[in-house]
């Protein structure tokens, strides 16, 4: 298998666009319709990693074959479907063993990227950060490990000397050994990456953390800019934005929020990409409120909603409340469909983040969420202690407010788990802080 990757972080955009042919299996109890919608998501991945699909080839198997994974006679068929064509590559829509690839790549004479590797080839294109291109180069190497056997020319020449293992070692045992050694070094630099993250948030932890999560091209960074002023890339395709994205939010009558952008999931995650971008979905373990955007103008979308709820529970965060976000309703013809949406998932809150319509009731259900588990507590403190008014201001909903000659009166939602440490330090400085039916 010529398997070969961008560079982390490289600009792909120099590069000539590739001529490609799309190649799915209908395997045994399949509906055709469901492969089709598969199909077109992945030339649209295609199409973002700088491929123009020229045509599609679809066989239909009870179960993949274990040598070429179409089959032989199919896979002579793609040969001349390609040379016709005059394609550079054939992408397929289904993982492949370092068999399968290398198999299929002798019958087409073309080079074979497998879903995994198209991914892969996309977020090195995209990783921006240093952050992001180190989990983008652990994920390549782990996915590139098992497959080295052909991706190499010179694997047949001996190697000896310093620094070998022995006068016999072969140049893809020396390789494997490098990638693995590579690949424990991007690991302990991943380690060290989660502490940076898990001290910039212990500095937030008084603040409500709300993620947002989705299928890939939902709309989650047009809402994130809608919704807090930032300038997230904004681009209609898959996995625009990879790295993750944190702003304050501004929410009505009451303190604001932290809103995290997170990497959009997918049909077929690799493994592999979902344990090295561990660090960054550690955004959505840390939140108290997930807001689960759906593009609703996109047909399936129910399907794809029960793919992102089986990523956040393989993450650990299925119990983490959710606000469903049904998005680009502008694009909705049928009154049916927005009807059945609300019905569909409760809570739920329909938008247009592109022509801002209803997002006052997104941030209401974000304020509404963050108030659930409050209590109101009334305030009163002195006239010299102007501090804790303004340490309230920010860190609690202030419902009500008054001064008189005795200091400041405040009516307050909040918390008293997480705002524990606020009212001890008033209790301290001799605040009363009654319940609000107390006298």
């Amino acid at each position: 298998m010529n398997q070969s990757f961008r560079t982390a972080g490289s600009d792909a955009g120099t590069l000539a666009r590739e001529r490609a042919v799309a190649v799915a299996l209908i395997k045994e109890g399949e509906r055709r319709e469901i492969v089709f919608e598969h199909l077109d998501e992945l030339i649209q991945l295609a199409d973002t990693a700088g491929a123009d699909v020229a045509d599609q080839v679809i066989q239909n198997r009870a179960n993949p074959d274990p040598a070429t994974w179409i089959g032989k006679g199919k896979a002579e068929l793609l040969h001349g479907v390609c040379e016709e064509l005059e394609a550079d590559l054939v992408i397929v829509d289904d993982d492949l063993s370092p068999a399968q690839a290398r198999n299929l790549e002798r019958i087409v004479e073309r080079r074979v990227v497998d879903r995994s590797g198209l991914i892969l080839d996309i977020f090195a294109r995209r990783a921006k950060s240093s952050e992001a291109r180190t989990q983008v180069e652990l994920a390549q190497l782990n996915y590139l490990l098992p497959r080295l056997t052909g991706a190499w020319s010179h694997l047949e020449r001996q190697r000896g000397g310093i620094g070998m293992r022995g006068p016999g070692e072969t140049q893809l045992e020396t390789d494997r050994r490098l990638v693995r050694t590579r690949i424990k070094h991007l690991k302990s630099e991943l380690v060290r990456i989660t502490r940076r993250r898990a001290t910039r948030r212990s500095r937030r932890s008084d603040v409500f953390k709300v993620a947002l999560v989705g299928y890939t091209n939902a709309g989650k960074s047009t809402l994130l800019n809608r919704l807090t002023g930032a300038e997230v890339l904004v681009e209609d395709r898959l996995f625009a934005t990879l790295d993750s994205t944190v702003r304050r939010c501004a929410l009505p009558e009451g303190p604001e929020c932290l809103l995290a952008d997170t990497v959009g999931f997918i049909r077929k995650l690799p493994h592999h990409l979902v344990a090295s971008f561990r660090s960054t979905l550690e955004e959505v373990l840390d939140a108290e409120l997930l807001l689960h955007v759906i593009d609703l103008s996109q047909p399936g979308f129910e399907h794809r909603m029960q793919i992102v709820n089986q990523v956040l529970r393989e993450l650990g965060a299925g119990e983490t409340p959710v606000l469903h976000v049904f998005n680009k309703i502008d694009q909705v013809e049928n009154p049916a469909l927005l009807a059945h949406a609300r019905q569909h998932c409760q809570p739920a809150v329909l938008v247009s983040a592109t022509r801002d319509v209803r997002i006052g009731d997104l941030l209401e259900g974000i304020a509404g969420a963050q108030s659930k588990d409050q209590e109101e507590l009334r305030l009163s403190i002195p006239l010299d202690r102007y501090d804790l008014v303004a340490a309230a201001r920010r860190r609690v909903r202030v419902v009500e407010e008054h001064t008189d000659e005795r200091g400041y009166h405040l009516l307050v939602a909040c918390s008293p788990e997480d705002d524990s440490d606020l009212l001890e330090a008033m209790r301290e400085a001799g605040c009363r802080v009654l319940k609000s039916g107390d006298r």
